[in-house]
This record gives C-alpha cells, sequence and structure tokens, in this order.
C-alpha cells in the first residue's frame, strides 16, 4: 500500500485473461510508485586528466607503428611489451629475431642486441667473450649508440632441462629516436649490421 487512497483508488484496472475457460480478473495497479537507484555518476576528471585519459594506450601505439614499419619494407617478428621485434629472414622460409628493436617510449628509442655465443669460442671466459661483443658493437657506438645492459642467457636442451646447449652472452645497446623518420633511418643502419659475433 501506497498510504495514497487517491493512487490506491484511481490507478485500479482489471482486465479479462483469455487462458481460462471463465472470466478471471485481474487486478493491476497501474501507477504504484517505483522506487529505483539513481544513477550514480562518475566524478568529473580536471581537464588536463580527462585530455591524458583520451591518449591513446601504448598496445594502439605499437600497432600503428607496426602498420607504419610494414610500409617502410621492414618485417615485424613479434611484439613484447613496449618493444617491436624485427625479424630477418636468413632464408625465405626462415624467419629470425634480428637482435633490432623499436621501443614505444617518448621519445621512441631503437636497441640493439649483439651477440657471442659459448658454443663458437669454448675456450674463452666470460670476460673475453663480452670484449667480443663490444667489439662487434664499435660501428654502432660510433654511430650514437650507448651500452644499456648485459645479460647471460644460457639455452637448455628441451628434452632435458638439466642440459645446457649453448650460452648467449648479451649486450643491448639503445639510441634515442626524437621522430619517427628518425626512428626508420636508425632502423635500417642497424639491421645492416653484424650482431653475432
Amino acid at each position: 500500500m501506497t498510504g495514497n487512497p487517491a493512487t490506491e483508488e484511481a490507478f485500479i484496472r482489471y482486465t479479462e485473461n483469455p487462458r481460462f475457460p471463465f472470466p478471471f480478473r485481474i487486478p493491476i495497479r497501474a501507477s504504484l510508485p517505483c522506487f529505483l537507484p539513481r544513477r550514480s555518476r562518475a566524478p568529473r576528471l580536471p581537464r588536463a586528466r580527462q585530455l591524458e585519459s583520451m591518449a591513446d594506450p601504448a598496445p594502439q601505439n605499437a600497432s600503428r607503428l607496426k602498420k607504419v614499419l610494414v610500409e617502410a619494407g621492414f618485417e615485424v617478428f613479434r611484439t613484447r611489451g613496449d618493444e617491436i621485434v624485427l625479424a630477418e629472414r636468413p632464408r625465405e622460409n626462415l624467419i629470425m629475431d634480428s637482435g633490432v628493436r623499436l621501443r614505444v617510449t617518448e621519445p621512441l628509442e631503437i636497441r640493439l642486441v649483439f651477440r657471442a655465443q659459448k658454443a663458437d669460442f669454448p675456450g674463452e671466459d666470460d670476460l673475453h667473450l663480452f670484449d667480443r661483443v663490444r667489439k662487434l658493437a664499435e660501428s654502432a657506438v660510433d654511430y650514437g649508440f650507448a651500452e644499456v645492459s648485459t645479460s647471460i642467457t644460457k639455452v637448455n636442451d628441451p628434452g632435458d632441462a638439466e642440459r645446457t646447449l649453448d650460452t648467449f652472452y648479451e649486450i643491448t645497446y639503445g639510441k634515442p629516436a626524437p621522430t619517427l623518420d628518425d626512428a626508420l633511418a636508425e632502423l635500417r643502419f642497424a639491421m645492416g649490421l653484424e650482431k653475432r659475433a
């Protein structure tokens, strides 16, 4: 009951239900108050934050850049986090990681990974292997690339996790690119370098 006699008496009507063989009158209260929860509004952001929220997220930027790279003649191997890894083809039916990456940052950054493999120099220690990698990277350093990080990665036998097939000694170099045109030029340079000692 609503407590309002006018509502209770004036807005009750009856209808016939055709499903029953005898008249069956069902009271329908047509205008009872309907209490719906008020629609909550999201808090209004300051204009600066509104503009920031409208910016394209990184994955969309990466997708757009991948399209630009393909149109410029590059082949994409994969996308990993904020990095677009370019591919190389030693043979027509073989696609590999080229060691060249484009980082989707502000500004854009080109990353180069140079490598020496223990299997190629079994008698050398870690220090000499990294020296080989730095020697290989001299042309990139002369071109403006700077050393970012070093890593030692073991390659395990897929059939026996206890067995190491090889060990990679890698040094990553980076160089920022103020514009997309600069990035494309740096990528072309990087793709032409030998990156394995």
